[in-house]
């Protein structure tokens, strides 16, 4: 096997059309987006605290995440054959994989970062401070390296000489191993194991960790009461979008449902484009900090 085919969203010239102008636009704002709150927390020196250190991590990820699938599927609704190499296909995996289990243990430590700002407000300098936060970034990305390395090399080593369509408008790990030429039980055991498992895990996590919050949240004063309420509803939405979507898929990689393609249209190209959106739209220092950052070069061009 040298090449896959991408079934893609769909066969209609038209509507390829269509949806290449609408995918085009999202992409573009994702960039957009994600980059300028990269910049923001950059510029803004109020900004240089543990919680914008992991939300620029995010921005980061949510920017390569969508670049791993989205121009491939911008080409491919401007192509008659939508076809992709063996090793193209892989290295989409790995990539995919890479960075949304990162994503994951990311959102996991900012549920962290929020517990100890909101319960242990005294502390939380010294538990979330400098070196410890790069220390986390570190461990993410080592752990979501780690998990799409044991992923690639199941699947990789699986004899492929039958159906080449995979049925998405990319390379996945349970369409892809269903084109192998051999029993793959053992393997959608092992996926649902360790992408299933890992996303429903950090999901009770993060729901137990902000159920603390909530409750925490009942001694404060009425105006830090809303402003933590604010972060953690943002933050709480993100992860309800993105882990939505990792239990639906993984937790039963054997089976296929019709809405497969439409969750995850919004797992790799509309999610990203949310999170800068609920976090702007949402976090009053980000506003702030965007104002300023957008009045200072309206300054400079005046002057």
């Amino acid at each position: 096997m040298t090449e896959f085919i991408l079934v893609g969203l769909s066969d209609n010239p038209e509507m390829q059309l269509v949806l290449f102008v609408i995918f085009l636009v999202i992409y573009l704002l994702t960039l957009a987006g994600n980059i300028l709150i990269m910049v923001t927390i950059v510029y803004d020196q109020g900004l240089h605290t543990p919680m914008y250190f992991f939300l620029s991590n995010l921005s980061f990820i949510d920017i390569c995440h969508s670049t791993v699938t989205v121009p491939k599927m911008l080409t491919d609704f401007l192509s008659a054959k939508k076809t992709i190499s063996f090793e193209g296909c892989m290295t989409q995996m790995f990539f995919l994989h890479l960075f949304a289990c990162t994503e994951i243990f990311l959102l996991t430590v900012m549920a962290y970062g929020r517990y100890v700002a909101i319960c242990n407000p005294m502390h939380y300098l010294t538990l979330m401070n400098y070196k410890i936060c790069l220390l986390l970034a570190a461990t993410i990305w080592i752990s979501g390296m780690v998990h799409s390395l044991a992923l690639i090399c199941m699947t990789i080593k699986l004899p492929y000489c039958g159906p080449q369509k995979v049925d998405n408008f990319f390379c996945d790990v349970p369409p892809v191993i269903k084109l192998a030429c051999t029993d793959t039980y053992i393997i959608e055991v092992l996926i649902v194991a360790n992408s299933g498992l890992i996303s429903m895990v950090c999901f009770v996590v993060l729901v137990v960790s902000y159920g603390v919050i909530l409750v925490s949240l009942r001694n404060q004063f009425a105006e830090g009461r809303r402003k933590a309420l604010s972060t953690c509803a943002a933050h709480l939405m993100v992860v309800t979008l993105f882990l939505g979507h990792c239990i639906f898929i993984y937790s039963r990689p054997s089976t296929s449902f019709s809405e497969d393609k439409v969750v995850s249209v919004f797992f790799t190209a509309v999610t990203p484009l949310l999170n800068p959106i609920i976090y702007t739209l949402r976090n009053e220092d980000m506003k702030r900090a965007l104002n300023k950052l957008v009045g200072g070069k309206v300054n400079v061009e005046i002057k």
